[in-house]
């Protein structure tokens, strides 16, 4: 009997991804997500496969899956500030009462779930690298405190589940990722950087630039959740590439990569914007035996290579999404 797993927010960006990586590894996978930032194109190769369901559900509402389930991944939720500033209250509710529907199904199901947190539950830190001990340093009422403390209560009841009722749980804390797949107007650096540069428009760098990320490429990122999963670890584990860059310096990268010729321009820091971030991977070298393999220079030819393939009309879409009819008034 092949194993089968649920994956939430399969049609987004490292959803789909996972789904091909449990595909290729031979399970059953069922896809769950309700389209309010995912793309339903990220999953179609997939659908002509007997392995592979799809269901067009929102996990803030009672999820039911027929039929055995041996493992569970929720990654439904926003998870680029462009997107969880528009629904904040979304945000919130997929990743509270989203969670706590997904536990409740893994109790029914006794399937072993993992969540995918993030770094942003760090905040803008004051210890550097951050450390899975580091309790974080966040803005709970700011503007991205949706997101910070909707993945932070995220993972204080999936651990109040395995301690009170035993659920086998696992906890996947996710730094910067890219690759294919991607939206170009996501509003996280990478694509923006890469879009700027297709359309001939100048790096917008916010603040000076000298903000640092490291960035991970998604084909570790993926085998770094699939080792966690399969682990006996129910504490969080930091899967992240620790090669820190500033924002500057990778704005002339891109430049470098694309053979464009634009200029730098700054503006101002958006609140809240974290100013280091960098994963120390120590725990999930020691526990899972992972760390990154694609460097950073392989990693954004492949990605520079996706969305140069990308029809015009893509390059130029402003807007990736209209959400009222997602906002419930």
């Amino acid at each position: 009997m092949k194993k089968r797993i649920l994956i939430t927010g399969a049609a987004g960006f490292l959803g789909s991804h996972l789904c091909d990586k449990f595909i290729h590894e031979g399970y059953h996978v069922i896809g769950m997500d309700n389209l309010i930032t995912g793309d339903k194109k990220n999953i179609e190769h997939l659908f002509r496969l007997e392995n592979f369901e799809f269901y067009h559900h929102d996990v803030t509402t009672f999820v039911h899956v027929p039929g055995e389930l041996d493992y569970i991944l929720h990654f439904a939720s926003p998870a680029s500030p462009i997107d969880y500033l528009k629904i904040p209250i979304q945000t919130l509710k997929v990743g509270s009462l989203g969670t706590h529907n997904l536990l409740g199904l893994a109790m029914v199901k006794k399937a072993r779930i993992l969540i995918a947190s993030t770094s942003e539950v760090y905040g803008d830190p004051l210890v550097h690298p951050q450390t899975e001990e580091y309790y974080g340093n966040v803005n709970t009422i700011g503007p991205r405190g949706v997101y910070d403390e909707a993945k932070r209560f995220q993972e204080s009841i999936t651990m109040a589940y395995h301690r009170f009722h035993g659920l086998e749980t696992r906890i996947v804390r996710i730094f910067n990722t890219y690759g294919p797949r991607m939206r170009l107007n996501d509003g996280r650096v990478i694509p923006a950087f890469i879009g700027q540069a297709l359309r001939g428009e100048d790096l917008t760098v916010f603040g000076d630039g000298s903000q640092t990320r490291s960035f991970c490429y998604v084909d570790d990122q993926v085998e770094g959740i699939y080792k966690l999963l399969l682990s006996d670890y129910a504490y969080p584990v930091n899967i992240g590439n620790p090669h820190e860059i500033t924002i500057k310096d990778f704005a002339e990268e891109i430049i470098k990569l694309t053979g464009t010729s634009q200029k730098i321009i700054y503006k101002p820091l958006p609140e809240d914007d974290p100013m280091q971030r960098q994963p120390d991977i120590s725990k999930a070298k020691e526990v899972l035996g992972w760390e990154p393999k694609v460097s950073r220079s392989e990693g954004m030819k492949k990605t520079y290579n996706y969305f140069k393939d990308l029809g015009k009309e893509e390059l130029y879409r402003s807007e990736h999404k209209d959400f009222s009819k997602h906002i419930r008034k």
